[in-house]
C-alpha cells in the first residue's frame, strides 16, 4: 500500500522503515532535512513540501501524521484540509486531545475526507517490536487501512475501536494507567532502595518478570536501565508529562469516576519538577508553630 507519512522524528521515522521493509511506497516529509534522507537511503521516497507529497500519492490519497499534538497538528490539518481531496484519509497517530480528532472528523467530512485518530504506543522499539494501535472512525477507512496497520503492529495488535475521537481516548487512559504503573515501580524500588538490604535492582526487576504478577514490559526496561546505571546517577529526578495523563484525570472528574492513583502519579510528575517545595515549607512551619517541632534551616 501507499501512504505519505508527515513527522520523521523518533516514532514517525521507524513507522516508516518498518513500512518500508513490510514493502509499502512510503512518501516522507518533515522539516528536517536529515531525517527525510534517513527515510530515503532505506528506499522512501522523499517530499519536498506538503504539496509535495499530495502530488506523489495516487487517488484515493493516504497521508498519516506524526506530529506533536496541539497547535503543530491543528495546522497540519488546516493545511492539509486544502489539499486532499474527496475519498482522501488523512490519518493523526499523535496524542491529540481525544475532542479535538472528534471535530476535525466532523470538519473534514464536509469536505469528503475521512479522518482517522490512531492511538499510537509502542515507543522507540516499536519498528522492532511493533507498535499498538487503536483507531477511531469510520469502519471503511479503517478497512483500508489494515495493510498498513497490519504491518506496523505485531499479531492482534491493532483494533477499530470506535468513532471518531474513540482511538485517541482509548490511548489517553493507556498512557493515565501508564502513569499509574510507573509511579508503583517508582516508589516501590525507592522504598526498596532505602533500606538495609543491598539489594540488586536489575537482578529483582529480572526476577520478578519470571512469572510474578507484577511482570511487564516496563520491568523489563527498568532492569535495563538499573543495569547500566544501578543508582541511575546519570538521570535527574524531572520528569516531564507529554498531556494524556493530565487529560485523563479531568475525564475522570467530568465522569465523576474516582481515579485516585492515576491523579496522584500526575502530581508526582509536577512535584518532580520543583527545586524546592513551598508547601512543603508550609508544612515544616505549621508543625513548629503548633507542636513545637524543629525544622531545618534553608541555606
Amino acid at each position: 500500500m501507499e501512504i505519505g507519512l508527515v513527522g520523521l522524528g523518533r516514532m514517525g521515522k521507524n513507522m516508516a522503515l518498518r513500512l518500508l521493509a513490510g514493502g509499502h511506497r512510503v512518501v516522507g516529509l518533515d522539516r528536517t532535512p536529515e531525517a527525510v534522507a534517513e527515510v530515503v537511503a532505506q528506499g522512501a521516497i522523499g517530499a519536498r513540501d506538503l504539496a509535495d507529497l499530495v502530488g506523489r500519492l495516487a487517488r484515493p490519497r493516504a497521508v498519516w501524521m506524526m506530529v506533536p499534538a496541539g497547535e503543530a497538528t491543528e495546522k497540519l490539518v488546516q493545511d492539509l484540509a486544502g489539499m486532499l481531496t474527496t475519498g482522501d484519509i488523512l490519518v493523526d497517530g499523535g496524542n491529540s486531545f481525544y475532542q479535538d480528532s472528534s471535530r476535525r472528523a466532523r470538519e473534514l467530512a464536509e469536505r469528503g475526507v475521512h479522518f482517522v485518530d490512531a492511538g499510537t504506543s509502542g515507543g522507540i522499539w516499536g519498528r522492532e517490536l511493533g507498535y499498538c494501535l487503536m483507531v477511531g472512525g469510520e469502519r471503511a477507512a479503517f478497512e483500508r487501512l489494515e495493510p498498513l496497520l497490519r504491518t506496523l503492529a505485531p499479531p492482534d495488535g491493532y483494533a477499530h475501536v470506535g468513532p471518531s475521537g474513540a482511538g485517541h481516548f482509548t490511548k489517553m487512559v493507556h498512557n493515565g494507567i501508564e502513569y499509574g504503573m510507573m509511579e508503583a515501580y517508582a516508589e516501590g524500588f525507592e522504598i526498596i532502595r532505602a533500606s538495609d538490604y543491598r539489594v540488586d535492582l536489575a537482578r529483582l526487576a529480572h526476577l520478578w518478570n519470571q512469572g510474578s504478577v507484577v511482570r511487564s514490559w516496563l520491568l523489563e526496561l527498568a532492569e535495563r536501565a538499573f543495569s547500566k546505571d544501578p543508582d541511575l546517577v546519570s538521570v535527574s529526578d524531572y520528569v516531564e508529562d507529554s498531556g494524556e495523563g493530565r487529560w485523563t484525570v479531568q475525564e475522570s472528574i467530568a465522569r465523576g469516576v474516582p481515579a485516585p492513583v492515576l491523579t496522584l502519579s500526575v502530581q508526582a510528575r509536577f512535584r518532580s519538577r520543583q527545586e524546592e517545595s513551598f508547601a512543603g515549607k508550609v508544612l515544616a512551619a505549621l508543625r513548629r508553630e503548633f507542636g513545637g517541632h524543629a525544622v531545618k534551616t534553608a541555606v
